[in-house]
């Protein structure tokens, strides 16, 4: 009898030399990415699908992932966007009735390589330790001087634009066209689930591809602009900066997350950082110093704001705070109807705490006339 897939060994290498022997989950085959670590105990489909990770291979640190299956209305995305998986214990039986199908199957599907049987502790108190780098998994090359070989051919995260290798290709639309708000999205990575935040509040969108011009933009007579998340490295995204300083001199409301906190940041002279190893998870404490309240949040990214320039500025004021490590997690323009966030307040997977943002983007715009 044939060996399952999850059985035959596998080796995870980092660029600093350090290897991790395990199992090979999903296909057989090599993926190479930025390692990064999410620590949510849940979620782990929308996590996987969320195109932020596009680049990434990504530690869960739960013990168990794929325990509860997968199924289709759990997805963020059309497709799995992470580079490779993982993980302590890859689940391949499930105990959810309302699940398609396993994991294992759905990474074969998806054509995901991961790993298994990794102490994924001692790997997280790692790369905390030493910081994000590149690594590669494979489960059908077990030599590591090739996979040594390999893993020098791949770019570092810092100064990869990827934003508009995940943009939709062709415009389209989301909720009702009769609706008395209408919305441009320019889709730099966007999640369903922030779609959805803002059709359930009776907006009308339009995303738009991440290199779409401004002039297109203003067709379809938008009365506020949505920048959304994303991943890689803002610095290079001059286009997506241009396009911002032009939505802001139109006086038109805005309203970013995530990679979009980022390029507001840039578009105000505001420059960016790579983190040592980012943040990744459903728990993290954010303060909004505006209205004094604290709020439990979903984050995921590795690049920040330079904190001493905002505080330089300006042209904007601070308007939320990171309680773990006192990093930038909310701005507003002084004197314009443009702010961000750089959490993901749709929280999926996470708590609802921080969905009151999109309330008050919708009232902003009506606010404006």
């Amino acid at each position: 009898m044939a060996t399952p897939s999850h059985k035959k060994p596998a080796i995870l290498l980092l660029k600093d030399g350090t290897i991790f022997h395990g199992h090979a989950f999903g296909k057989i085959g090599t993926t190479t990415g930025e390692i990064c670590f999410n620590t949510g105990m849940t979620g782990y489909q929308e996590v996987f699908t969320d195109p932020s990770y596009y680049g990434q291979v990504l530690i869960m640190n739960n013990v168990h992932i794929g325990n509860y299956g997968v199924t289709a209305m759990d997805v963020e995305s059309d497709s799995v966007k992470v580079k490779g998986v993982i993980g302590r214990n890859l689940e391949e039986q499930y105990s959810r009735f309302m699940a398609d199908e396993s994991m294992q199957l759905y990474f074969e599907q998806q054509n995901v390589v991961a790993i298994d049987d990794i102490d994924t502790r001692a790997l997280v108190a790692h790369v905390r330790i030493q910081g994000a780098m590149n690594c590669i998994i494979s489960s059908e090359i077990l030599d590591v001087e090739i996979l040594k070989t390999q893993l020098d051919k791949v770019p570092s995260m810092d100064g990869l634009e990827l934003a508009s290798v995940v943009s939709t290709k062709e415009p389209y639309f989301v909720g009702n066209p009769d609706s008395q708000i209408r919305v441009a999205v320019l889709d730099y990575g966007i999640k369903k689930n922030i779609l959805h935040c803002f059709t359930e509040r009776g907006v009308y969108v339009k995303v738009h591809n991440a290199k779409t011009s401004f002039e297109e933009l203003e067709k379809f007579e938008p009365h506020g602009y949505f920048i959304s998340n994303g991943p890689g490295d803002p610095a290079p995204m001059g286009y997506a900066v241009e396009t911002i300083k032009q939505i802001i001199a139109a006086e038109k409301p805005l309203f970013g997350i995530c990679l979009g906190h980022q390029l507001l940041a840039l578009a105000n002279d505001i420059p960016t950082f790579k983190m040592h190893h980012g943040h990744r998870g459903l728990n993290h404490p954010v303060k909004n110093i505006i209205s004094g309240k604290s709020e439990i949040t979903t984050q995921n990214h590795g690049f920040g704001v330079n904190p001493a320039a905002v505080r330089a500025s300006t042209a904007v004021e601070i308007t939320h705070m990171n309680l773990n490590d006192d990093s930038i997690e909310g701005i507003r323009m002084k004197n314009k109807n443009a702010f961000s966030v750089q959490y993901h307040p749709e929280a999926t997977p996470g708590p609802h705490d921080s969905r009151y943002l999109f309330d008050e983007f919708v009232e902003m715009i009506k606010n404006n006339g």
